[in-house]
C-alpha cells in the first residue's frame, strides 16, 4: 500500500492549491481527481460565466455607441461566442495538465502523484480509489476533502440541461434561446440575467420571492442593478412564488403568484435554476471516518478547515461556507499550513474581496450599511458619485459609486466598502489589506495614486472623511454624501 504524507481528494481550485502548497514543504502528496482537473473554477463556473460576461459586455457597449448613432446593430454568433468559451477553458485546462505532468516527472523528482479516479474514505487514513472498473487502497497521514459543489436542483422540477437549465447546462445550448427565465435572483442569477441581455437576443425574465434582487446588498445597488437590467428589457418579478415550472411542447410554462393574489402564467424557450449550490459528499464515505456534517457541509466547528477528525479537513464549496474560487484557495492553503506548520493562527473571513458581474460591475469588501444596522455598529459613511472620477469620464462611464464604512470614531477604521462602476474589482484590494491590518484611513488620504484611474475615487472618498476633499459635498449635494448610521438613523455630517 502507498502511503503519502498528505491525500487531497478533489482537484478544482481549492484542491489544486493544497496540492500544490504540500509539495512546497517537501511532502509526499497525491493528488486524486474523478472528472476534470479545474473543477467549477474552470469548467461551467468562475473562468467560462465570466468569460460570457465579457463577451456579452463588450458587445452591449459597441451596441451603446453605434445604435444611438444610428447604425445597425452589432451582434455576435453563438457559434463565435461558444468558440470564445472553448478557447479560454481549453487554455486554463492545457495549464493545469501540462503542469501536472512536469510535476510527475523524474526532473522535478515525482514531487507529485496524480490519480483519476473516485476516492471514499475507509476510515481515518486509507482511501478507496476506483477508476475504470479497477481498485485500489492507499494510506494517507492527513487528508484534505475538497470535492465542490454542483448546482442545487429543485426535485419537483425536471431538469434534464437542454430546456430545463442549471449552470452545468448553460454553456452547451445550441443558439440563443429566444426567450428565458432566470429562478432566482442572487449574484448567479443576475449575473446571467446581464449576459444574456447585453448580448440582445434574448428576453429575460427573473423570479425573485422578495422585494428587491440581491438583497444581501444595500439597496442603492439593488436599485441601480435593478434600473439597468430593466433598461435592458429583463422583466424582474418581484414578490412573486413560483407555483409551477414545466416543460410543455419543447418549451417552458411557468406560472406565478403575487402577495395581492393575483397570478401570471409565462410562456418561455428555457429556463435556468439559479438557486444556490450543494456540496458534493456523496459516496466520499465520511461515515466510515466518523467526520460529521453541518446543515450545509461538512461540519468545521471553530478550528477553521479541520474536522471533528483531527487529520482530515475540508476546504471550498464542500465545506458549506463561502462558495469563491479565491476563498477555496486560501482554505487549501490554510489548511496545510496547520498541517507541517502546526499555525495556530485562524482565518480572517472580514476582508473577503468579491465580485459580482451585473452591469456595472460591483466589487466588495467587509460590512455594507445594512449589515452595520443589524449588528447594531455605529458608523460613518461617505459616498462619492463615479461622475467626479476623471478615469471615469475619460471611459465615458460614469455611471457608478465608491461608499466607505468606517467606525464611528476619531480612528475612523474601514469596515468595508462598496464600488459599482467600471474597473470596480481593480478598487478593492488597498481596502482589504487596511481591513485586515486594522489600519486608520489616514493611510489612503496620503499615498500616491496613479491618475487617471478608477482607484482614485478611495482617496477622495477618504478625503471627505477628513474634510480635507477637492470637492465639496455642500457645493455637489446630488454627487457626494457623508453622514452617520446610528440604530439604523442617518445623519448628515457637516462637511465643506
Amino acid at each position: 500500500m502507498e502511503k503519502f504524507d498528505l491525500i487531497v481528494i478533489g482537484a478544482g481550485p481549492a484542491g489544486y492549491a493544497a496540492a500544490m502548497r504540500g509539495i512546497d514543504f517537501g511532502k509526499r502528496v497525491c493528488l486524486i481527481e474523478k472528472d476534470k482537473v479545474g473543477g467549477a473554477g474552470v469548467y461551467n463556473g468562475a473562468l467560462s460565466s465570466k468569460t460570457l460576461w465579457e463577451l456579452a459586455t463588450r458587445v452591449a457597449d459597441i451596441n451603446d455607441m453605434i445604435v444611438s448613432k444610428g447604425r445597425t446593430k452589432f451582434e455576435l454568433t453563438w457559434e463565435d461566442v461558444k468558440k470564445n468559451l472553448a478557447e479560454a477553458i481549453f487554455e486554463r485546462k492545457f495549464q493545469y495538465s501540462a503542469h501536472i505532468k512536469l510535476l510527475q516527472t523524474e526532473t522535478m523528482k515525482n514531487l507529485l502523484h496524480y490519480e483519476r479516479g473516485s476516492a471514499s474514505l475507509l476510515n481515518t487514513n486509507e482511501i478507496k480509489i476506483i477508476h475504470e472498473g479497477e481498485e485500489k487502497v492507499i494510506w494517507g497521514e492527513n487528508i484534505i476533502l475538497a470535492t465542490g459543489s454542483r448546482p442545487r436542483q429543485m426535485p419537483e422540477y425536471d431538469v434534464d440541461e437542454k430546456v430545463i437549465l442549471t449552470s452545468n447546462g448553460i454553456d452547451n445550448i445550441e443558439d440563443y434561446p429566444k426567450s428565458l427565465v432566470i429562478v432566482g435572483a442572487g449574484v448567479i442569477g443576475c449575473e446571467y440575467a446581464t449576459i444574456f441581455s447585453n448580448f440582445g437576443k434574448t428576453k429575460v425574465y427573473i423570479i425573485d420571492r422578495q422585494e428587491r434582487i440581491l438583497p444581501f446588498e444595500d439597496e442603492d445597488i439593488s436599485k441601480l442593478i435593478s434600473q439597468n437590467l430593466t433598461a435592458h428589457g429583463v422583466v424582474i418579478h418581484s414578490n412573486a412564488k413560483l407555483e409551477r415550472l414545466e416543460k410543455i411542447e419543447g418549451e417552458v410554462e411557468y406560472e406565478l403568484s403575487y402577495p395581492d393574489g393575483s397570478r401570471e402564467v409565462i410562456r418561455v424557450e428555457k429556463a435556468l435554476l439559479s438557486i444556490g449550490r450543494q456540496p458534493n459528499i456523496e459516496g466520499l464515505g465520511l461515515e466510515n471516518a466518523g467526520v460529521e456534517m453541518s446543515k450545509r457541509g461538512i461540519h468545521i466547528g471553530d478550528d477553521d478547515t479541520r474536522t471533528n477528525v483531527s487529520n482530515i479537513y475540508a476546504v471550498g464549496d464542500v465545506s458549506g461556507r463561502i462558495a469563491l474560487v479565491n476563498m477555496g484557495e486560501i482554505e487549501a492553503r490554510h489548511a496545510v499550513e496547520k498541517i507541517f506548520l502546526q499555525k495556530t493562527e485562524l482565518l480572517n473571513y472580514d476582508n473577503i474581496c468579491t465580485i459580482m458581474f451585473v452591469n456595472p460591475e460591483v466589487a466588495s469588501v467587509g460590512l455594507n450599511e445594512q449589515q452595520c444596522i443589524a449588528k447594531s455598529i455605529p458608523v460613518k459613511v461617505v459616498k462619492l458619485d463615479y461622475s467626479l472620477i476623471t478615469r471615469a469620464i475619460a471611459m465615458r462611464k460614469t455611471q457608478g459609486f465608491f461608499k466607505i464604512i468606517v467606525t464611528n470614531d476619531s480612528e475612523m477604521r474601514i469596515l468595508g466598502m462598496r464600488v459599482v462602476g467600471a474597473h470596480a474589482s481593480t478598487a478593492i484590494q488597498a481596502v482589504g489589506l487596511l481591513i485586515k491590518l486594522n489600519m486608520p484611513i489616514e493611510v489612503l488620504s496620503e499615498l500616491i495614486h496613479p491618475h487617471p484611474s478608477i482607484v482614485e475615487g478611495i482617496q477622495e472618498c477618504v478625503r471627505m472623511l477628513l474634510n480635507r476633499s477637492i470637492f465639496k459635498s455642500s457645493v455637489f449635494k446630488d454627487k457626494l454624501a457623508c453622514y452617520s448610521l446610528v440604530d439604523g438613523v442617518k445623519t448628515p455630517l457637516e462637511r465643506l
